[in-house]
């Protein structure tokens, strides 16, 4: 039992014999991953009410905006899971709504977070280019914390890999249609279990968004930004750099029907793109108007 739920990481000589992915409390089941993703949540909300500290904004709005992008986030998440995974879902349109089941996109929950901050902003009349750079910052801690959610469903992984962060895991314990031919054919046999190898690209991604919180937040408690809504849409350019790189090594794609292009690298491409120019346009035009003034 405990060799099925091993995780092991062999060439750093990590070696974890027992990684759950539920437990009970009384007699009620509680996924691993929905404590994950509540972990997340709850250091975003926090990260984002110390910024609003910080920069003179009222902290209660941004508990009001996680309960109210809470709901739009999941719902977002799942919608767009569905939407790319309709020849499914439209065969089994009664397992639309069982989230239980999993199926939850990450850029679908940023749509969902997004659209509460700007029903928020409209209602309580706040600036939304100024909340964006704040609530950004909760947005990218719960991604940091949120991905080992998908550690613990052992899921949202790459292909087969020897590198130094190679990821080994029982073969019985992966959804076999995330399961590749290589993987299959590299497959190793211990103490009676079948293995396969594969990157970890929730790690990849945890890590890279940390570093993009770390350069956020430089920039903002530096004051180095010259606009409103600057962070935001830095937010979206790094974090479009780095899923477009990552997406591309996962083998649990959503692809674009009919094609096998990866939807999520299309999106973090545009997005990534638009910001840059976005941000290059802004600042010139800020330097523009500064020089009229001057």
């Amino acid at each position: 039992m405990y060799k099925i739920m091993s995780i092991e990481f062999p060439h750093l000589g990590i070696q974890l014999n027992h990684v759950i992915r539920s437990f009970r409390i009384f007699s009620y089941p509680v996924a691993v991953y929905g404590v994950t993703m509540a972990l997340g949540i709850l250091t975003g909300l926090l990260v984002a009410s110390w910024v609003a500290k910080k920069t003179g904004q009222n902290p209660e709005d941004y508990t009001n905006i996680a309960l109210l992008g809470i709901v739009l986030g999941l719902l977002g998440a799942r919608t767009y899971y569905v939407a790319f995974t309709w020849d499914y879902y439209g065969a089994h349109p009664a397992e639309i709504f069982d989230f239980r089941g999993g199926g939850l996109a990450l850029y679908g929950s940023l749509i969902g977070a997004v659209a509460a901050v700007l029903i928020y902003c409209r209602w309580k009349k706040l600036k939304i280019p100024l909340v964006l750079d704040t609530a950004c910052l909760g947005m990218v801690t719960g991604q940091i914390i949120g991905r080992w959610g998908n550690f613990f469903n052992r899921e949202a992984f790459g292909e087969y890999t020897d590198s130094l962060f190679a990821m080994r895991l029982p073969l019985a314990d992966v959804r076999a249609d995330e399961v590749t031919q290589r993987m299959r054919e590299h497959a190793v046999v211990i103490d009676g279990v079948e293995y396969i190898q594969v990157t970890p690209t929730f790690l990849y991604e945890s890590m890279w968004n940390l570093g993009v919180l770390v350069i956020l937040l430089v920039v903002t408690l530096r004051r180095k930004k010259k606009f409103d809504g600057e962070i935001f849409l830095l937010y979206l350019l790094l974090y479009g750099i780095g899923r477009f790189w990552i997406e591309g090594l996962r083998t649990d794609q959503l692809l674009i029907p009919g094609t096998r292009v990866a939807v999520s690298q299309v999106l973090a491409a545009v997005l990534a793109a638009g910001s840059l120019i976005l941000i290059l346009t802004l600042r010139r035009r800020k330097r523009a108007s500064v020089q009229e003034e001057s």
